[in-house]
């Protein structure tokens, strides 16, 4: 099984530290300073993914293709893969609905796992499992988030993923579920006061729903992505100022960047709260996570160590062809996904409240 990892930055490099244990692996990515510093997970290759050409011919000689790179490339990956007829998993935090390739997917005889990651990824698994369960799903909600453990002013947030992705967070409307229709709000439309066992938290509408609005039958469903405090203000201003327009992005994230490169350890965590009907009585199921840093940060771990677990499992497991979501995996394949983040010392926890 030869693998093509697409992205070498702290997401990738966990993903190839996983799998390189048993997988060849080609890390592909066009900073070559990155590339350096996985160069002992496998081989690795310039490639430019703004070029199509370029990630067709790295795709070629390869079984199996991870989409690890910013957002804005993921689509052309996922097209790219069916062009070629591979299969992919994407971590991807694109624009785009994946869904809808699902036919040329299936034309193709390719398998498309997207959101394989922390969020959007394991609240998909969750809710997916809570589907299992109730007769009727009522309501849903995903708290999600990403922090330093010690939180430095001026923006209290410190860099662990693409900051590209950061931004386009606070600037792709957010998707939710309101009385059984999708409705698009702004990411800043409210910011809310969040409590989480001891911490506490402001909150933001976030995209993180995805394909969950349509697979899914339920009336409400929102996601909440967690900040600490005095960060959200700070990029509602340099929103609403401009500084995030595409001719300006570029230079604001050399101004920001600093302040968001930091020595402190991060932590991840996630509750999912699902209300709905079993046998004719009302139940509560809660999923909690809560991971810090070790040998990479929390968010590489909780990110990429699913990612590659969600590689192993397309490997091990009879898919079917098309776009299949997490939310989508039968029951058993869903514990196994839990399973193994455990065994990484990933552990989801569940409550069901009667």
């Amino acid at each position: 099984m030869k693998i093509l990892l697409l992205g070498a930055g702290n997401i990738g490099k966990a993903i190839a530290h996983d799998l390189s244990k048993d997988f060849q692996i080609t890390i592909g990515d066009i900073d070559e300073e990155y590339l350096e510093d996985v160069e002992k997970y496998g081989n690795t290759r310039k490639v430019n993914a703004a070029d199509h050409t370029e990630i067709l011919e790295s795709i070629e000689d390869h079984d199996l293709i991870i989409d690890s790179l910013p957002g804005k490339f993921g689509f052309r990956v996922l097209e790219a893969a069916i062009e070629a007829e591979k299969d992919v998993v994407s971590v991807s935090f694109m624009a785009e609905n994946p869904l809808q390739l699902d036919e040329d997917a299936r034309e193709a005889g390719v398998t498309i796992i997207p959101d394989a990651g922390f969020g959007p990824g394991l609240p998909n698994i969750c809710i997916g499992l809570m589907d299992s369960i109730f007769d009727e799903f009522e309501k849903a909600t995903i708290f999600i988030g990403g922090l330093p453990k010690e939180p430095r002013p001026p923006l209290y947030y410190r860099k662990t993923w693409s900051l590209e992705g950061l931004i386009e967070e606070y600037t792709r409307e957010a998707r939710i579920l309101k009385n059984n229709e999708i409705i698009k709000v702004d990411p800043f439309e409210e910011i809310r006061d969040i409590k989480i066992n001891d911490f506490e938290f402001e909150g933001f509408l976030s995209d993180g729903l995805r394909t969950l609005t349509t697979t899914i039958d339920i009336p409400e469903m929102k996601e909440w992505t967690l900040r600490w405090e005095g960060h959200l203000e700070k990029m509602k201003i340099l929103r609403e100022l401009g500084f995030f327009e595409d001719e300006s992005v570029e230079t604001t994230l050399d101004v920001i960047r600093p302040h968001m490169c930091y020595d402190s350890k991060d932590f991840s965590i996630m509750k999912v709260e699902g209300k709905g009907i079993e046998d004719g009585r009302e139940k509560e199921i809660k999923y909690y996570l809560y991971d810090e840093e070790k040998e990479f940060t929390s968010m590489a771990r909780t990110t990429g160590f699913t990612t590659a677990v969600i590689v192993r499992t397309l490997i091990e497991e009879d898919f079917s062809d098309g776009v299949l979501p997490l939310e989508c995996f039968d029951c058993r394949v869903s514990e196994k996904v839990l399973s193994e983040l455990k065994k990484r010392d990933i552990i989801v926890e569940k409550q069901i409240i009667e």
